[in-house]
């Protein structure tokens, strides 16, 4: 009786250590180790300069599953300081990790810094690239894709095999000419072409009755591009990390910085089919053709090239309308989806941001609300961290567009965390604006066109029941759009354009979403690998 009793009293602690050693288990860590140099490469068949990551053009890709912990350790090879953000990836409690100036000092020239943080209940299609001057213009930039768990079940259609495709426009000049030119108060000219992965000619290789699900970025740093694939209806199944209703597309445009992911059913003869990307909203359009060869094909594909549906190439406010709510919403969180009821939450603050192209000091600058932003020379984030005066002051930017002439400055605006805020973004000008905001997915309320107003009117037309979650916005000429955003990332967070030049030239603002709470749940302390500079100087 004794040996039982004893017998069971081992079998009961031997239990308990094992459920203590599971739940308290780390979930996986993925590891690399990124040695950033210049390099030789034609793109479009001219030799140039380009931006490599372990002599890779587009850089390696980063293949996560929900929850891993990412560690990436970067050698900066370069002649300037570099640093790499990860566009879309939120950062939960750790805008340390964001990988922009606001946030990071740089890596300087020949040295190295490790990247550590969680891609913490994230699903779906995203990318990386450098943030410093122009150098994502030269390349460094490469795919970031998070799979469910297995545990978890897709809330679409099976499929065979997942293909990365990252579109984008080009310049045969590097980044410092480019640079160079921005700095002599010239804007930069149209593009000199598209790539799709890094190259003028790509193939892909299917099986007919294969589905494939293509994840597509447009990682270019100005233009929005039409996707298409010739005689192949695409399924739309994801928007940067949002599961969206499955619509049928003949062609979907993706903008500066947006992301999606579609199904693609190899239904057809077994020949060589067209794959097309074009700019928009460009005088010429420029166009790249990869091929898709249905394997054992011989057979060309048939000309002409397929062309995007009118509707697309002719832009009206009540097309934006129609793919606002095509766009509805399952959060592609694991757990839950598509529970978030945002309409129902009280707005406590709306932000207006107009963006202008102006001139200061004589050259050309893009300002937003006055104010055109030019990097402190101390990080925000650790001026923030150390109360270290001097650096920036909180809501200095208005909340709507002051009058009087613009100046150069800082902006940051003094957030609450868990608000729940409007930013209207207001596009003064004739072209095509695309903002992204780190940290954070927001839902796409309304677009329109000429100024926005308070008028409740308006508002009532908001999509206040199932608009897509994403994290980059278009904004149509002359036109507006409102976003929806619920404050629950602590940190200091990149709110920019997507437009390379622009963003450069100071379009761009910074949200600061704190508490006085000081918690690790809420916010993780500077990491021990910190880097310094400025005024934050290491004690």
């Amino acid at each position: 009786m004794k040996e039982a009793t004893l017998l069971q009293f081992l079998l009961g602690i031997i239990v308990c250590s094992t459920l203590f050693f599971c739940t308290n288990a780390e979930d996986p860590y993925l590891f690399y180790t990124w040695e950033v140099t210049y390099g030789t490469r034609a793109p479009l068949g001219v030799p140039q300069q380009v931006i490599l990551i372990n002599n890779q053009f587009p850089g390696p890709p980063i293949e996560a599953v929900t929850n891993n912990n990412i560690v990436v350790n970067v050698i900066n090879h370069l002649d300037e300081p570099f640093l790499i953000t990860w566009h879309g990836i939120m950062q939960r409690r750790t805008s340390w990790q964001d990988g922009v100036l606001g946030t990071n000092c740089p890596i300087p020239p020949h040295s190295n810094w490790t990247y550590k943080f969680q891609v913490k209940d994230q699903i779906g299609t995203f990318m990386y690239y450098p943030s410093t001057l122009m150098h994502r213009a030269s390349g460094g930039f490469g795919a970031f894709n998070i799979n469910q768990r297995s545990v978890i079940s897709i809330p679409y259609p099976a499929f065979d095999e997942d293909v990365t495709l990252l579109v984008g426009d080009w310049y045969i000049k590097g980044h410092k000419a480019l640079q160079k030119q921005l700095d002599s108060g010239l804007d930069l000219p149209l593009p000199d072409g598209l790539l799709i992965n890094g190259v003028s000619n790509f193939t892909f290789t299917g099986q007919k009755g294969k589905t494939y699900k293509f994840r597509v970025t447009n990682v270019g740093i100005s233009t929005s591009i039409n996707f298409r694939i010739q005689g192949h209806p695409m399924t739309l199944v994801e928007v940067e990390g949002c599961h969206t209703l499955q619509e049928v597309y003949e062609s979907i445009d993706i903008h500066a910085g947006q992301s999606i992911a579609v199904l693609v059913t190899l239904h057809g003869s077994v020949k060589d089919y067209f794959i097309v990307a074009s700019t928009r909203f460009t005088k010429p359009i420029l166009t790249t053709t990869g091929i898709l060869l249905y394997q054992g094909s011989q057979t060309p594909p048939s000309l002409p090239l397929p062309v995007a549906p009118t509707y697309h190439v002719h832009w009206s406010m009540k097309h934006a309308r129609t793919i606002r709510m095509n766009l509805t919403a399952n959060a592609a969180r694991p757990n839950p989806q598509g529970s978030f009821h945002y309409g129902a939450i009280k707005v406590v603050r709306t932000i207006l941001l107009a963006n202008e192209k102006v001139e200061i000091n004589d050259k050309l600058r893009y300002a937003v609300n006055g104010i055109s932003y030019v990097d402190p020379a101390t990080p925000l984030k650790l001026a923030d961290w150390f109360n270290i005066p001097g650096v920036f002051v909180l809501n200095g930017t208005k909340d709507a567009p002051p009058s009087g002439p613009p100046t150069l400055g800082v902006s940051v605006f003094g957030l609450t965390l868990h608000d729940f805020v409007e930013i209207v973004f207001q596009n003064t000008e004739k072209t095509i604006q695309s903002w992204h905001l780190d940290g954070y997915n927001f839902f796409v309320a309304g677009y329109g066109g000429g100024n926005w107003t308070t008028d409740v009117r308006r508002r009532k037309r908001y999509n206040l029941v199932d608009a897509v979650s994403r994290n980059t916005v278009q904004v149509y000429p002359k036109s507006w759009t409102s976003i929806l955003v619920s404050l629950d990332n602590k940190g200091m967070w990149n709110l920019r354009s997507q437009t390379w030049s622009k963003r450069y030239l100071g379009q761009e603002v910074y949200l600061r979403v704190w508490n006085d709470e000081k918690s690790l749940y809420t916010e993780t302390d500077i990491p021990p690998n910190a880097l310094f500079c400025g005024k934050a100087v290491q004690s």
